[in-house]
């Protein structure tokens, strides 16, 4: 059996402190039953600069093998803050308005892919099979043909790829358009995505049409594939289950009280925060009965907390917490709590099965996990119901859900009060139409639907020669 080697920008080894989530619970069974190796980013700042390198660090765990290196100060902030986060995240999640381009931080960006692949490449094995992930390493695949390596390279992109009209935009769009078809195999996580990708660079060459996923562009072959990333409903739904810890069991009782609305993401501008704070006091507007009867919960700890645009978000939403609790709280009732902190997950997993609506309404996301996990932990005798957005990969799966338009507040609104409302029997129903698509597509699934794939793509050079 060939060796999986994963890639990804950052790597965490783990220390039994916390529970694997994400990315991590979808690759790891993977890697174990290869004996795989993981390469990344150890999330550590080197004193070292110029063209000196910090020595990799090996780790053994569990039968897998983490290998990671830091980075210098100067190519953390042009590969990882400048272009990654300044320009990649904004301009993928159609955030055009929010881009910053500098020519020195896409010439990081490109260094530092360049350093990743020669650090891996001693570590490469002629039989293993390679799968890299997200937008931090889109020239991964060119950087290691560069080096000879001619293994498969197979490569999955979590956030969303924009239309034409929104990637012709970043000033080295072509580069990297180029630069992805040295994948193997691009997978995304919808079919608008893998569509908008393949107009892309329908603008840039001519693409071989084809009956199949398989293209040909700048001179090489490759294939492009849908896998919607998920999750492990079983394991959530035990977490959801456990016993809850003494501070909680209070809180249980407090929130019987009322019905509750929960969200939970990281704060982010994609994510639609001050939309649907706005769109929750349109509720208490034009649905006066729920008034001091509803109590709203948005979890939102502090991401990349020193890039302005997210600084400005954090102080527009405590603004708007403070005018929306003025407006429509009492002394003895406050409907919107806006907790700005890290939950376990585990203890997240408690709060969504004890809350009557999940509402997770992101202005554009790749899949958005969250939705999954919200309808994974209910009480199937007694369930939520999701509220989800039409812009997250998530609604093409979940349609039994209330699929709304965040930008519309009274649409939101609207749902809102519809699933505050909705009776029993339907929610049971909606919950159960969820779960047979999470169970049927679960992150076992994903991982070994891709992999079988990128396994029967023959390697580079076998292909390359069956082409020439």
């Amino acid at each position: 059996m060939s060796r999986l080697v994963v890639v990804s920008n950052r790597i965490a080894i783990p220390d039994g402190s916390k529970s694997a989530g994400g990315l991590a619970v979808g690759i790891m069974d993977a890697l174990k039953n290869t004996s795989g190796l993981w390469f990344g980013w150890n999330g550590e700042i080197s004193e070292i600069s110029g063209e000196e390198e910090d020595d990799l660090s090996l780790v053994e765990e569990d039968g897998i093998t983490y290998a990671s290196v830091p980075l210098n100060q100067n190519d953390y902030d042009l590969y990882y803050c400048q272009f990654s986060n300044a320009v990649l995240w904004p301009a993928l999640h159609y955030r055009i308005d929010l881009v910053d381009f500098q020519r020195e931080a896409w010439e990081g960006y490109c260094r530092v892919n360049d350093l990743l692949a020669r650090r891996l490449q001693p570590l490469i094995k002629p039989d293993d099979i390679l799968w890299i992930h997200d937008y931090h390493l889109l020239p991964f695949a060119a950087a290691l043909r560069k080096l000879g390596v001619k293994n498969r390279i197979g490569f999955f992109l979590h956030i969303p790829f924009p239309t034409p009209e929104i990637f012709n935009a970043v000033p080295t769009h072509n580069e990297l358009l180029e630069m992805m078809s040295h994948f193997d195999l691009l997978g995304f996580q919808t079919e608008g995505d893998r569509q908008a990708f393949l107009d892309n660079l329908g603008e840039l060459t001519t693409l071989q049409p084809s009956d199949t996923c398989l293209h040909q562009a700048f001179g090489n072959t490759f294939q492009t594939g849908v896998y919607p990333i998920s999750i492990a409903p079983d394991s959530i739904r035990k977490m959801a289950e456990g016993p809850l810890p003494p501070k909680m069991a209070a809180m249980e009782r407090e929130l019987r009280e009322a019905k509750n609305i929960i969200s939970c993401e990281r704060l982010d501008y994609t994510k639609g925060l001050p939309e649907r704070f706005l769109a929750f006091e349109a509720l208490l507007e034009k649905f006066p009965q729920h008034r001091g009867k509803v109590r709203y919960s948005q979890i939102a700890p502090t991401s990349r907390g020193d890039v302005q645009a997210y600084q400005d978000l954090r102080h527009q939403l405590e603004t708007e917490v403070g005018r929306i609790n003025g407006k429509y709280g009492s002394l003895n009732q406050t409907p919107l709590f806006y907790l700005n902190q890290h939950f376990q997950r585990s203890l997240l997993m408690k709060l969504f099965r004890l809350t009557d609506v999940g509402l997770v309404t992101p202005l554009r996301d790749g899949m958005n996990l969250v939705a999954k996990e919200y309808v994974a932990a209910q009480d199937p005798q007694d369930p939520g119901v999701l509220v989800l957005s039409q812009f997250a990969g998530a609604a093409n799966e979940l349609t039994a859900a209330l699929i709304v338009n965040p930008y519309d507040r009274d649409d939101v609104a609207a749902a809102l009060d519809k699933a505050l409302t909705m009776p029993l029997e339907e929610r049971r129903e909606r919950y159960n139409d969820m779960m047979e698509v999470l169970r049927k597509n679960d992150i076992t699934h994903w991982g070994e639907s891709y992999l079988q794939d990128l396994l029967a793509i023959s390697p580079h050079d076998v292909a390359h020669n069956a082409v020439a």
